[in-house]
């Protein structure tokens, strides 16, 4: 069936409908299909691929074009959401072609980088995906920060509708995105839509005349939860402003709900804090992100350890042949030639790899790879673990 790009408009009657039935509510309420009206703004840079029956849409996939620190280098990432199929053409194919053609085009643009949030992480670990970690949350009670209220911390903060914050939030994640690895944003495009719903608060900590920590939240009623998005903070004093912000409000709200990085520690933010840390993930609902390389230009200059190792790429689309990764001067370099100890790997391994999520020898032992002790070491010299922070959304 034939494969072919929408216009941005055209998704109101095309894709959006196929994308809604298969991750909302149904059928549709009128209020809901009005919406789409609204929202269409916000995908008007995505690429949008459908299959078509007699001109009917049977399939949809879009990828939104966003970027990525990968290990202290931002680059380009396609973003891959609504990979949706007809009830009635399902298992027939049509995803597999869709991802085909979007990450053949994506890649062809100079996106090296691509991520997604899984219907099921098996289907898409065969397309090269490898999961990163998914966001905590944690919730604990505003008394236990009590504490924070009575610390003299250096700097202050300042709360306003996240509408008028819009410009300094913004600008606080690009440099989350410079700074933290595996930190991605949504194109411009796209992320104004919460200035525009503004249906957030925003609480920012200002260190040294700098913001330096920011986190977007709303309350559910009196007496309820205060329900926060991601804690974003630069270091120790920004995330104490914050903190201690929601302990003003303990005569408010019964608990506190946070987003955190995988590799936040909240049960050292203060003593005798009781809290909850929970990281839940099943399909279809509440799934971890998934990652790949695209191609192998995302790997040259990275930072790497001292380490040297010939690898094979098999069993891929995007990624082939038999590659030298050379660390030794600090920068990766794809080398050619010279003696090295050899690996074979998968997409999905390098994938992992490079995105520090796994190691050599859990590579080995998913199936990912073939790595041997020499190449183990080498790589774990090369790729360092590091855990990932994905952020966005999408």
């Amino acid at each position: 069936m034939p494969i072919r790009r929408l216009a941005a408009e055209e998704r109101l009657t095309t894709s959006f409908p196929i994308q809604s039935y298969a991750f909302e509510a149904s059928p549709l309420t009128q209020e809901r299909v009005e919406a789409f009206h609204r929202y269409l703004p916000y995908n008007k840079g995505n690429r949008t691929l459908v299959v078509e029956d007699d001109g009917e849409t049977r399939a949809a996939a879009s990828a939104i074009p966003m970027r990525q620190n990968l290990r202290g280098r931002v680059l380009p990432l396609a973003g891959v959401a609504g990979v949706a199929t007809h009830p009635l053409a399902r298992r027939q194919g049509h995803v597999r072609a869709l991802m085909h053609r979007l990450l053949d085009e994506m890649r062809d643009e100079g996106h090296p980088l691509t991520a997604l949030y899984p219907f099921r992480a098996g289907f898409y670990e065969r397309f090269g995906y490898v999961g990163l970690p998914r966001a905590r949350t944690v919730r604990f009670s505003p008394a236990d920060l009590a504490p924070l209220l009575r610390a003299e911390l250096p700097g202050e903060v300042t709360w306003e509708r996240i509408g008028a914050g819009y410009a300094g939030f913004r600008s606080f994640t690009e440099r989350c995105l410079r700074e933290r690895h595996g930190f991605a944003i949504l194109p411009d495009f796209r992320a104004v839509g919460l200035r525009d719903r503004d249906d957030r608060w925003l609480v920012s900590a200002r260190v040294d005349g700098a913001t330096a920590g920011v986190l977007t939240y709303r309350i559910d009623d009196h007496g309820g939860e205060l329900c926060g998005d991601d804690l974003l903070a630069a270091g120790p004093y920004a995330r104490a402003l914050l903190l201690q912000f929601l302990a003003r409000h303990v005569d408010q709200v019964e608990r506190v709900s946070l987003q955190i990085a995988a590799d936040e520690l909240p049960e050292l933010w203060l003593t005798d804090l009781a809290l909850h840390v929970e990281a839940r993930v099943s399909g279809p609902g509440s799934p971890a992100p998934m990652a790949r390389l695209l191609s192998l230009d995302a790997l040259a200059g990275l930072p790497a350890g001292p380490g040297r190792v010939r690898v094979e790429l098999v069993d891929d689309r995007w990624l082939g042949g038999s590659h030298v990764l050379d660390g030794t001067t600090g920068r990766l370099e794809l080398a050619c030639g010279g003696p090295a100890p050899s690996a074979t790997l998968t997409a999905a391994g390098l994938s992992a790899l490079a995105y520090g999520v796994l190691d050599p020898a859990e590579v080995d032992v998913r199936g990912l790879g073939q790595i041997g002790p020499e190449a183990a070491a080498e790589l774990r010299r090369i790729f360092p673990r590091e855990l990932p922070y994905l952020f966005a959304a999408f």
